[in-house]
């Protein structure tokens, strides 16, 4: 069951984000996410970076499930490593819906409480526990000890 949760998880979280980081190439997306980046007193490094990172961050959550000659410890590395990059992309995404110079305008679908990052935010976490619980079960840590 979690190995089903986790790739479900994993490839909706890898397209969304691999297709919100093109997407912030494209105006009026680019002009949004400049002016987010802008008014949020983040320094101006954070706009290539974003976009990159969350190209990334959807690669490493499709790669594992593409890649068939990846062992299975090998595959979830990469998906907690995806899962720990989304909660600190997450974050900074919460951090600017929540700074009052920022247009409800251009953040995404003009909503202004940070309601798709939390949501993504807890996607992410909950890929991360049934990853972490699957890897656990795999290993036997689970089973009590003598």
């Amino acid at each position: 069951m979690c190995r089903r949760l986790s790739k479900a998880l994993s490839l909706f979280l890898g397209v969304l984000m691999f297709m919100f980081g093109i997407l912030k190439f494209f105006q009026p997306f680019r002009g949004w996410f400049d002016i987010q980046i802008h008014e949020s007193h983040l320094p101006h490094e954070a706009i290539l970076a974003g976009k990159l990172g969350e190209i990334v961050v959807g690669c490493l959550f499709i790669l594992p499930w593409l890649w068939r000659s990846l062992t299975a410890k090998s595959r979830d590395r990469l998906l907690l490593l995806a899962c720990s990059m989304l909660f600190v992309q997450m974050s900074t995404a919460i951090y600017v819906h929540i700074q009052p110079q920022v247009p409800a305008g251009v953040l995404p679908l003009g909503i202004k409480p940070p309601v798709i990052p939390v949501v993504v935010l807890l996607l992410a976490l909950l890929t991360a526990f049934a990853v972490w619980n699957e890897r656990r079960a795999e290993t036997g840590s689970d089973k009590p000890t003598q």
